[in-house]
């Protein structure tokens, strides 16, 4: 028999963020209040508004959204299926849309980010 494990490739990478980028701990602290637990899906909506806030220079205070690109590309390029999942559906299937304010964000995407970006939303 074998057992489950007690934490998910996604909840794994949204702790090893918090942990890299202590700027999402607030933001983490209050999605695991009003969730109760880490949906890695439902908080990557937050890691995608407070990185795109930050790349347009809308909050001084948001973490600075190019440790977050240089950590999902790392956390990409390791080829974790579930992590994989998070990334690419809940971080860059919700950038913004060619006629948002922030879509620039997708041209300073890693290499193998900017391939799946690609793949998922070929029209930008």
């Amino acid at each position: 028999m074998t057992t489950m494990p007690s934490v998910t490739p996604g909840e794994q990478l949204v702790s090893d963020l918090v942990t890299r980028i202590p700027g999402f701990r607030g933001a983490y602290e209050t999605h695991v209040l009003r969730q109760g637990g880490v949906l890695p899906h439902v908080f990557f909506w937050d890691v995608v508004q407070d990185t795109v806030r930050s790349f347009l220079g809308e909050d001084p205070a948001a973490p600075d959204w190019r440790r977050t690109l240089v950590f999902l590309e790392e956390e990409v390029r390791r080829g974790d299926h579930g992590v994989d999942e998070v990334i690419v559906t809940s971080f860059l299937g919700d950038l913004p849309s060619p006629h948002e304010p922030g879509h620039a964000i997708v041209h300073r995407l890693g290499p193998v980010m900017a391939a799946k970006f690609a793949r998922v939303r070929p029209l930008g």
